[in-house]
C-alpha cells in the first residue's frame, strides 16, 4: 500500500473517551491519510463488516463482554482486517498473540505509525532505497532465531502475534536474500548483533 491511500481504521470500543481519543490522534498521524470509523457496540461492528470493511479493526478484547477472534478470522468479510487489540488495561499475552499486533493507551503518535504502517506494509521512500537496512523489531526477530528460539517462543518474548513474527521473518528474509538460519547466523555474527556465546549448537 501506497502513503497517499487512505486507510479506513474502525475503532470497536465501549468507553467514549478512550474511543474518540484515539480516533482523534489516528486523524493527526503524520505521513498517513486514515478514515477512523468508531464503533460503540457489536451491532455497529456487524453493519460496518456487513457495508464497508475496514482495512484494520482496533478493538478492545473485552468489547461486547469478550471478542471472540477466532470467530471473527473465520467469517469471510473479515478475512482480510488486520486486527489490532487495544489494550487499555493488563491482558494476558496468549489473548494477545491471537491479534495481528497490539497497541496501549501509553503508547505515542510515533508507535501507533509505525505500527500501522507495519499492517499495511507502509514504507518512507528512504526505506525502499535502502532495502536491505532492517528495523529495530527485525533485529531482534533475527537474534531470536540466531538463538534458536520458534515462532512461538519469539512471539511470547516480544509480545507479538505468531503471524506478525512470520510476517517480519518474511520481510527479512526479503530484504536480506538470506533463506536459512546458517545464513541469518553470519549474518548476525558479522554485523555484531549476536556474540558467538549466545548461539546454540555452534
Amino acid at each position: 500500500m501506497k502513503n497517499s491511500e487512505v486507510i479506513r481504521i474502525a475503532v470497536a470500543e465501549s468507553s467514549v473517551i478512550i474511543r474518540s481519543g484515539l480516533t482523534l490522534v489516528l486523524k493527526r498521524l503524520p505521513n498517513l491519510r486514515i478514515q477512523p470509523i468508531e464503533l460503540a457496540s457489536v451491532e455497529a461492528l456487524n453493519d460496518c463488516m456487513r457495508t464497508q470493511p475496514p482495512h484494520i479493526l482496533f478493538v478492545n478484547p473485552g468489547f461486547g463482554d469478550y471478542f471472540d477472534v477466532s470467530r471473527f478470522r473465520n467469517d469471510p468479510a473479515g478475512k482480510n482486517v488486520r486486527l489490532v487489540a487495544l489494550a487499555t488495561t493488563f491482558i494476558d499475552a496468549s489473548i494477545l498473540n491471537k491479534y495481528d499486533a497490539s497497541v496501549s493507551i501509553f503508547d505515542d503518535v510515533d508507535v501507533l505509525t509505525k505500527k500501522i504502517s507495519n499492517l499495511q506494509n507502509i514504507h518512507d521512500d528512504e526505506e525502499d532505497e535502502n532495502s536491505e537496512t532492517l528495523s529495530l523489531r527485525e533485529k531482534e526477530i533475527v537474534i531470536c532465531v540466531v538463538k534458536g528460539m520458534t515462532n512461538k517462543e519469539i512471539a511470547e518474548k516480544l509480545f507479538l502475534s505468531i503471524h506478525t513474527v512470520i510476517t517480519h521473518r518474511r520481510n527479512v528474509s526479503r530484504k536480506l536474500q538470506i533463506h536459512s538460519a546458517a545464513g541469518l547466523t553470519i549474518y548476525a555474527i558479522v554485523n555484531k548483533l549476536v556474540e558467538l556465546s549466545d548461539i546454540k549448537d555452534l
